[in-house]
């Protein structure tokens, strides 16, 4: 229980940091629609760090998973090798979707939230995808855990999803062709920040994302907030235009979420591979227990050469009243 109230916590205190007005910068007066995709406006580009971050200590070491659920591996990434948990074989013997799901929250750890499914207002375990017999994989970022790596706040964590998904692809029960991406809070924004990068996943779902981390404040994030090609390279709103992969971004109307900065977005150039899903009746925490049930469905269904998933209106509503 108290696992649970701790990232309730976390969760609502970067809600209410998103929230915030970003900290003006120069990077404002960019024109999103001319920055071409993420990995081009990076290329070249080195991070500054104003604070080195990371959870060297023993409570950070990555807890064992149940053995008949997850196995927990090394991934081979930027910054080293990094933990993280990946479902077991399902049984049949024959290749399976997977997704890879980036939990909210600043830690860039993995712990045992990925087998211990929450309440139903606040399941932030995503474990509808595992009970579908879909493959998942919860990778821990640099400076998570005891990788003595450092976070870099929503820009290296970008390699190393690409990693995580180069690692999963290699399983001889996974099909490469089918790996998907998720996230919720901070990881919706990652989620995004990965969209605008490469177009290697299926299809991308993005629950209650920013479209500018600077929102998030600078007592947060391990740079300069106020450098503008530090913040531009970390907003998401900046290059939804780029995103070709079939990209679904989710919110909760009610309460404290961000569904503001889904509204922005929605208004901003963007390719007609994002939706953007606004879902009434829920709140930031709630769009998770029936959304990633009902996105599994879509998965297990999504057998077409190329990616065929649509969310209707009735969908939506019923889905958020489960």
């Amino acid at each position: 229980m108290q696992r649970a109230t701790s990232v309730l916590a976390t969760c609502v205190t970067l809600i209410v940091a998103a929230a915030c007005k970003p900290v003006p910068s120069d990077a404002q007066s960019e024109q999103p629609d001319k920055a071409g995709s993420l990995a081009e406006a990076r290329r070249g580009f080195t991070t500054h760090l104003t604070t080195h971050l990371t959870r060297h200590d023993r409570t950070g070491i990555a807890p064992p998973a149940p053995p008949d659920v997850f196995r927990l591996v090394e991934y081979s990434a930027p910054a080293g090798a990094l933990p993280a948990y990946v479902g077991v074989a399902p049984p049949g013997g024959r290749k399976h979707p997977a997704i890879i799901w980036i939990v909210g929250g600043f830690s860039n750890s993995i712990s045992d939230i990925a087998w211990t499914p929450g309440p139903v207002e606040n399941d932030q375990s995503a474990t509808a995808f595992r009970e579908a017999g879909i493959v998942m994989m919860y990778p821990c970022l640099r400076g998570g855990n005891d990788h003595p790596g450092f976070k870099e706040g929503f820009y290296g964590e970008v390699d190393d999803v690409l990693a995580a998904a180069d690692y999963l692809s290699k399983l001889d029960y996974v099909d490469p062709q089918r790996i998907y991406l998720g996230g919720h809070s901070t990881g919706g924004t990652l989620a995004l920040l990965a969209a605008e990068s490469t177009d290697r996943f299926r299809a991308i779902f993005s629950f209650g994302p920013v479209e500018d981390v600077a929102g998030y404040g600078p007592d947060l994030l391990p740079f300069n907030i106020r450098d503008h090609k530090e913040t531009a390279l970390r907003a998401p709103g900046r290059f939804l235009k780029s995103i070709r992969t079939p990209t679904f971004v989710f919110e909760g109307t009610k309460g404290r979420s961000n569904i503001d900065s889904l509204q922005a977005m929605a208004q901003m150039p963007h390719s007609p591979s994002v939706h953007f899903h606004p879902i009434s009746g829920a709140n930031h925490f709630s769009t998770l227990h029936p959304m990633t049930r009902l996105i599994a469905a879509k998965i297990l269904a999504d057998e077409s050469p190329k990616a065929d998933i649509q969310f209707t209106p009735l969908e939506l509503v019923i889905s958020a009243k489960k």
